[in-house]
């Protein structure tokens, strides 16, 4: 979802509470990130692997100019062969500790496994965020959470507010960038940006994910 599509879905949720909660969120996000931290550790669950948030973090990291943004991810199994940066395993989070931030995020139960390794990367001194669907147990782990809409069964009736994890981590990734600092040199702002994507992508951050 380009920035051209976050707009426009900006619009669309106009009057509810998911612009100005995402915003927030991402607000917390980037200053928990704030140069000189120890970096930003992106975790899900056993079944479920945040990496299209990894990548669109990666690439507000490199259009904002927060490097900060960019992402460890951590993974529950590494497959043989994996490459440096997708070769992290849960292991990394024995060793968060302060100055480091902790992004979990999952649609489902975190599991008892993960939430003692989140425990102790907290009292290590890591601050803890969630993009979640509401697990009561991660969120009072978290020092800041956002939970998405339930989900809703086959055949449901959605409300035009709800939405998914999905949804919600492209909002928080946007804004992410969108609200950094301005940089000294060459910086656009959201406005510019926008009219850029508007017109194609046409030499966008070579892809890590």
């Amino acid at each position: 979802m380009d920035a051209v599509r976050v707009a426009l879905l900006r619009e669309v949720l106009a009057g509810t509470e998911w612009v100005q909660a995402t915003r927030r969120f991402a607000g917390t996000l980037r200053g928990a990130v704030a140069p000189h931290g120890g970096g930003l550790l992106l975790v899900g669950s056993a079944a479920y692997e945040p990496w299209h948030l990894a990548a669109h973090l990666d690439d507000e990291a490199a259009w904002s100019g927060l490097p900060e943004l960019s992402p460890t991810l951590v993974r529950h199994r590494v497959p043989g062969g994996a490459p440096p940066h997708l070769a992290v395993g849960l292991g990394r989070l024995a060793a968060a500790g302060r100055g480091e931030t902790l992004l979990v995020v999952t649609p489902e139960q975190p599991g008892a496994g993960l939430l003692e390794r989140v425990h102790d990367a907290r009292r290590n001194g890591a601050t803890v965020l969630a993009l979640d669907g509401g697990d009561r147990d991660l969120h009072a782990l978290a020092h800041d959470a956002l939970a998405a809409s339930p989900a809703v069964p086959d055949g449901g009736d959605e409300a035009p507010a709800d939405l998914d994890l999905d949804t919600v981590q492209h909002l928080v990734s946007a804004a992410a960038g969108e609200n950094s600092l301005p940089a000294p040199r060459g910086h656009r702002r959201f406005r510019d940006r926008l009219a850029r994507l508007a017109d194609g992508l046409t030499a966008p951050p070579p892809p890590r994910w």
